[in-house]
């Protein structure tokens, strides 16, 4: 039993994950997230922050805009859709 929770847990570690921000939840169990990182500019030396938005499958909708999210690849779910939303970091704030 505890050989098959280690197995688990490395393929869960073996995923590719990314950490974004949720920009919409207007599409039914879809979320658009946008993810950001600093890349060290190879001539001027300065950061320079990039962004990518990549569409990710949400079963239970509950995930609203401004939360932090974890996504996970997966296999392709629509012509758009290849990764999943494992977990939400943070939760927005509401004003």
């Amino acid at each position: 039993m505890n050989a098959e929770n280690a197995l688990e847990n490395q393929k869960k570690s073996l995923q590719h994950t990314l950490v974004g921000k949720v920009v919409s939840n207007k599409m039914t169990k879809t979320v658009t997230v946008l993810v950001e990182r600093r890349q060290k500019h190879p001539i001027y030396g300065k950061y320079i922050v990039k962004s990518n938005k990549y569409h990710a499958h949400d079963e239970t909708d509950a995930v609203n805009e401004g939360d932090v999210v974890e996504i996970a690849a997966s296999r392709p779910i629509s012509r758009t859709k290849t990764w999943k939303v494992t977990r939400v970091v943070k939760v927005a704030q509401v004003i």
